[in-house]
């Protein structure tokens, strides 16, 4: 296969990738933002640099090996750049090959009936290949239907679809696939309505009357009994949550003309539910200072210490930047998550939120000391320069540690943190035990917010919030706080 065999996907419309392996290797790293393939020799060196003495501080590893060699390769290689002399690197052909097969969400293999002209025609039909996935564990047989309330005339139908299938991937891709969080929870609650409809013998979606729809918020509702017997019952927010993905997917159908009619009408609570929802899962401050000195504290005896400095970096991002989980996932394609450092050593962090919002976060100077030793063990600078394009957090085999990873780090800090609470101590033990990194999250929320009083627009863009609404969750205070609050504000100095 040639490179022009690959589209790329990332452009609008896609466009094929140049013929030559040369010409697609400058192509991907502009399109990338970052070195793909180059042959570094002490003439190229000099070429690029002032002086021998710029060369050397700005490439040092290439620098070295042509000081031995006559040619090097510097090339990207799981997420970052290695550098090997010419000899014992792989050909221009195979580090293309895996690039784009890395990035294999961005580029694919061209189909035959493609344009080969070099600009192709986007697929916008039904039945593309960029629509959304649908519903994993949902038997294509029994959505790929119609219903009762589907529309079948094709002048007020606009999305010109057969079945509730194709009906869905639509309403995915334009309502989710901007964000991954929301479309993750979208496919998930389509997933869960459709188990209950077979469960009950009903569907598809389309033929689901107001009754059925009823019926499904009250088993949502009702308590059941886990597997080891007790009794339990669905939280108000996550009730809410399901209910308002299921009322979007039935509110857009109707919107464009698939459905006649909208069952789920006023099903979900929706913003009076935002209105009402206070966060509990907090840590209160003496379990997180316990847990800071477990992090600044000696390494256990069975970890590394290079991979100790890593769980302490992890823990202080997430302490002291209040982001979601997966906002530390690195990003290949947009260079995210990454650190700007101004003339102070100052450092801001920008992720990558929730609607594909980027949002600044300032670091305090308290955590800079974890990062920059982390960085240290890893043969990085102190300070991220400002052209680095790497992940934050690298694994042990050098790719970038995956959400799953970031959250195994944190618990297994919380977990060290639990076992050195004392034993009469167990409410802080228990507590210790359910955390996860969206209660740090929450506790920076609550230190911006009613700690130190910050306005809410700032904690709101601090924390990437869509609503000013919910950042003022935050400030709803127990009774206790709140008669505090009444008699500092009305004490009469003697």
């Amino acid at each position: 296969m040639t490179p022009s065999d690959w589209l790329d996907t990332g452009c609008r419309p896609p466009q094929r990738l140049p013929g030559s392996v040369e010409a697609a290797l400058e192509y991907l790293a502009q399109a990338l933002g970052h070195p793909v393939y180059l042959r570094w020799t002490l003439t190229a060196l000099k070429r690029g640099c002032p002086s021998l003495a710029d060369a050397k501080r700005e490439h040092p590893a290439v620098f070295a090996l042509l000081l031995e060699h006559d040619a090097a390769i510097e090339y990207w290689e799981r997420g970052r750049l290695r550098v090997v002399p010419e000899a014992a690197a792989p050909s221009a052909a195979t580090v293309l090959e895996r690039v784009l097969r890395q990035h294999r969400r961005r580029f694919r293999p061209a189909a035959p009936d493609d344009a080969h002209d070099g600009v192709c025609v986007a697929r916008t039909g039904p039945h593309s290949e960029d629509l959304a996935p649908m519903p994993a564990g949902v038997e294509h047989a029994w959505l790929a239907r119609t219903g009762r309330f589907v529309n079948p005339v094709p002048l007020t139908n606009t999305l010109g679809v057969a079945d509730d299938a194709q009906a869905a991937k639509l309403f995915l891709r334009e309502r989710a696939s901007h964000s991954p969080h929301t479309l993750r929870a979208y496919v998930s609650e389509l997933r869960r309505l459709a188990a209950w409809c077979r469960r009950e013998g009903l569907g598809p979606f389309s033929d689901l009357t107001r009754q059925d729809l009823i019926a499904y918020r009250d088993a949502l509702q009702a308590a059941h009994a886990d597997v080891t017997g007790t009794v339990r019952r669905a939280a108000p927010a996550t009730v809410s949550r399901a209910l308002a993905a299921i009322s979007s997917l039935f509110a857009w159908w109707h919107r464009v003309g698939y459905l006649t009619v909208n069952p789920a009408e006023g099903l979900a609570a929706g913003r009076r539910a935002r209105m009402t929802w206070t966060p509990v899962r907090f840590l209160p401050a003496a379990a997180l200072t316990h847990c800071d000195a477990v992090a600044a504290g000696d390494a256990p005896p069975d970890l590394p210490a290079v991979l100790w400095m890593r769980r302490r970096a992890i823990w202080t991002l997430y302490r002291y930047g209040g982001v979601r989980l997966a906002e530390l996932a690195w990003h290949e394609e947009l260079a995210l998550p990454h650190v700007e450092v101004d003339d102070a050593r100052q450092w801001t962090l920008h992720v990558l939120g929730k609607g594909q919002r980027l949002r600044a976060i300032p670091l305090p100077s308290t955590c800079l000391p974890a990062l920059r030793a982390y960085r240290r063990a890893v043969g990085l600078p102190e300070d991220p320069p400002a052209n680095e394009r790497l992940p934050l957090i690298h694994s042990e085999r050098g790719r970038a540690l995956g959400a799953s990873g970031l959250y195994d780090e944190v618990r297994a800090l919380f977990t060290l943190a639990a076992s050195r609470v004392p034993a009469a101590d167990s409410a802080m033990r228990t507590a210790l035990e359910r955390a996860s990194t969206h209660w740090l999250r929450h506790g920076y929320a609550r230190t911006l917010v009613v700690d130190h009083g910050v306005p809410l627009p700032v904690a709101q863009a601090l924390l990437g919030h869509a609503s000013v609404q919910t950042t003022a969750a935050y400030a709803r205070t127990g009774q206790a706080e709140a008669r505090a609050f009444v008699e500092e504000s009305f004490r009469h100095d003697d």
